[in-house]
């Protein structure tokens, strides 16, 4: 990847559902990126359910949070825990004994606009639900990711996610599908990426295989990336690279009978008919 003359850019993470990988597909992406030589910083906006300092190893060095920014308690330049294993990625870690009224739309707006003049890429993770934190997250955003899982619950909600993205006005969302398992798709178990695309109708940056590997790295606090014998590792950084206008091949995908046939099949039919 080359970083020469990248245009800043603010980028939600989000899904509606919660535990469909979100806040590892951030730390992941951002992480690939920063090996890439781009200034990448992450913001953790679920503000009582932090979890992103733990799934990149930063828990032991956190001292100040966003809600302290606000505040006026710290500095934002104070609150931003550097990542030492990667010299470019920094974290802006959320509260875990407050709550996300605690933070207005606005307050993010202007923490974003000042990353934005040091960083390459801002992405914030967004908290699940479409209450407050999710008003939040996207105020500043310019760009979104949603993400899902290949099952009807997540892809129901990632369904409404996008259309209040869309209501939002805004126009760059992309899909990123995770947790796929090749095998439930081909004895109709599990929805195929084209049954997602046909029913979500967005562009599709990037589809990360269930891999066991994952939990472990979570566990550890290291980012899946750093396992080259990973597929989900790969699947991860192709994503960083399309992120940054590569052009990169999607691995070839099997064909699949229609979303609606699908669910037919597996005897469930909780999506309603997009309007």
């Amino acid at each position: 990847m080359n970083n020469n003359a990248v245009e800043s850019q603010v980028i939600v993470v989000t899904s509606g559902k919660g535990g469909v990988g979100k806040t590892t597909t951030v730390a992941n992406v951002a992480t690939a990126l920063a090996r890439n030589d781009y200034r990448v910083v992450v913001m953790d906006l679920d503000i009582g359910l932090k979890k992103l300092d733990l799934i990149l190893g930063l828990e032991n060095r956190v001292i100040y949070d966003i809600i302290q920014v606000v505040e006026g308690e710290c500095t934002l330049k104070q609150a931003l825990v550097k990542d030492k294993r990667f010299p470019n990625l920094f974290m802006l870690p959320a509260a875990q004994t407050r709550n996300k009224d605690d933070l207005r739309p606005d307050q993010v707006i202007s923490i974003c606009e000042q990353l934005r003049e040091d960083f390459d890429y801002v992405f914030i993770d967004c908290p699940a639900g479409i209450e407050q934190g999710f008003r939040n997250a996207i105020a500043a955003a310019n760009r979104a990711i949603v993400v899902t899982n290949p099952e009807v619950s997540a892809v129901r909600d990632a369904d409404r996610i996008i259309g209040m993205l869309e209501s939002a006005n805004f126009k760059n969302i992309q899909l990123v599908v995770n947790r796929l398992r090749s095998d439930m798709v081909k004895s109709g178990n599990m929805l195929s990426i084209d049954d997602l695309l046909e029913h979500l109708c967005i562009e599709l940056l990037g589809v990360v295989p269930e891999d066991k590997n994952v939990v472990i790295s979570t566990n550890n606090g290291e980012p899946i990336i750093l396992n080259d014998k990973s597929s989900a590792a790969l699947a991860f950084n192709n994503i960083a690279r399309r992120l940054t206008g590569d052009n990169v091949a999607f691995l070839d995908l099997m064909q699949s009978n229609s979303f609606w046939a699908k669910v037919k099949n597996l005897g469930r039919n909780f999506l309603p008919n997009k309007q």
